[in-house]
């Protein structure tokens, strides 16, 4: 165990790792295989004390009727000690999830810590309230206010990125949060917690609470919340709408993806290569828009498959805390089985395995790895081109002319991102606006631009998060109709 990870923490996570356990949650470094932590987890009792904590927060506190611009003060002051410690917040991640600490440091840490200015700003020019001509003659009032107590639920993968894209928005609204993190990821969402202390919340305006799938459950399904935002897989999303549906509760939904490259035909394979390596194999692909389907025109096949699978072959994969690492770990144990199965599926479907393969990659001898492994020669039936791998496996299918690969870009239940690539941008705007999905990149994989709005359609979910939609998703419109003076 790396001690002097628990200096990050206060009181909430025991570091010792001695003694009975309790009803406590094993953190398992994804490197080495070990434990490195336990923290505290919650059952049902402490759901319900975190919910009418938060409910307290919303019906009598001052929180919920501040003026925005007091919120947008307390969020800007909590992105400045955020920014304090985004080393520390770093390592954690680094530790915990087995995210390159390069990855971590840039966009683990670096997006989150971003996107809190930038919700800021946008909070700054939001229509809190406006005045309309009605049409019949009297004035509208249009106002907008906070949702309530929001459950927002987020999983392992980028955990700081996911929590601030729901968290912030909702405490700009007025809202009041209960977070819970991921249990292979709940120490980045103790430090942050700290982070909420210092900077002095009123009592029940954000909760985390720790635990495992039963904790979410009771979370998401509790009468007293009253809007629920989610990210994770699709199967797991049906279950929150259909648990918040019975107390008609609002759901946004993040969901699974199996996105598409759509490669033109005046397209430079190292180019793509090299936007492909970053959009699709970051994070050791467990990211839900990275781009695992690779459609390439089937006259240029070969030389796209050549071009990623140089590209794939140079990636290092070793230590997260290693500067030099390109790809880490998988997050835990069952995720490597997972994909193992999948990469021993894609053989036996038929398509061509180019590199990688199932076992341990080359210097590695413990921890949850997985080689980075490329596809040919596949089909879009198969299920590695329709089934959501999350992790370094990507498929590469051919294609005839562009309608075809468009149609094989909207062949798919999932609708979250995609991408074009081609030396004509028009002509990639087109190919965009054809393809069936939230999000979208032209010559490179979507950005997740704070400014801009981020979902999906189909089993992708619903509702958007950044942007100004994601401001509107933790807010109720009450229109107040006044009588015109005689």
């Amino acid at each position: 165990m790396d001690q002097h990870l628990g200096e990050y923490l206060g009181v909430e996570a025991d570091w010792s790792l001695d003694g009975d356990p309790g009803d406590t949650i094993e953190v398992i470094s994804p490197h080495t295989g070990q434990p490195i932590a336990r923290v505290v987890a919650a059952g049902p009792a402490e759901v319900d004390a975190a919910v009418a904590a938060a409910r307290a927060a919303i019906d009598h506190g001052p929180w919920p009727r501040l003026d925005p611009a007091e919120r947008i003060a307390a969020v800007r002051r909590l992105a400045e000690v955020y920014a304090g410690r985004r080393g520390e917040m770093a390592q954690l991640i680094s530790a915990e999830m087995g995210a390159p600490i390069t990855f971590a440091q840039r966009a683990q840490v670096g997006l989150p810590a971003m996107m809190m200015s930038a919700f800021c700003d946008l909070a700054e020019t939001y229509p809190w309230r406006e005045v309309r001509s009605g049409f019949f003659g009297s004035d509208v009032r249009v106002v907008k206010q906070q949702v309530g107590v929001v459950a927002a639920v987020v999983p392992w993968n980028m955990p700081q990125f996911l929590i601030v894209t729901k968290l912030v928005p909702a405490l700009l609204a007025g809202c009041a949060v209960v977070l819970k993190p991921a249990p292979e990821s709940p120490l980045d969402a103790l430090l942050l917690s700290d982070m909420i202390k210092e900077i002095g919340l009123p009592d029940g305006v954000v909760s985390v609470i720790q635990g495992d799938a039963t904790v979410g459950a009771h979370l998401v399904g509790h009468a007293g919340v009253d809007k629920v935002s989610f990210t994770g897989s699709s199967a797991a999303g049906r279950a929150v709408a259909a648990a918040a549906a019975a107390n008609l509760t609002k759901v946004s939904l993040e969901l699974g993806g199996k996105s598409a490259a759509i490669i033109l035909d005046d397209a430079d394979p190292a180019t793509v290569a090299a936007g492909v390596r970053s959009a699709s194999l970051s994070n050791s692909g467990q990211i839900c828009n990275a781009l695992t389907r690779i459609v390439v025109p089937a006259s240029r096949e070969q030389e796209f498959v050549d071009a990623l699978a140089d590209r794939m072959n140079a990636l290092v994969v070793g230590d997260p805390a290693d500067a030099a690492t390109d790809l880490g770990p998988l997050v835990s144990r069952r995720q490597q089985q997972r994909v193992r199965d999948y990469i021993d599926l894609g053989r036996q479907e038929g398509a061509r395995m180019v590199c990688g393969g199932a076992d341990l990659p080359d210097g590695v001898d413990t921890g949850w790895y997985v080689r980075p492994t490329l596809f040919a020669g596949a089909d879009n039936s198969m299920r590695i081109a329709r089934e959501e791998i999350f992790g370094p496996v990507l498929t590469v299918i051919g294609y005839r002319d562009e309608d075809e690969a468009v149609a094989i870009a909207n062949d798919s239940d999932y609708g979250l991102a995609g991408s074009v690539w081609t030396a004509d941008t028009d002509r990639g705007i087109k190919i965009a606006e054809r393809v069936q999905t939230g999000t979208f990149g032209v010559n490179q994989g979507y950005t997740m631009d704070p400014f801009a709005p981020f979902g999906g359609v189909k089993d992708s979910g619903y509702g958007r998060e950044l942007g100004r939609e994601g401001l509107d998703g933790y807010l109720e419109t009450k229109s107040i109709a006044v009588a015109a003076t005689r």
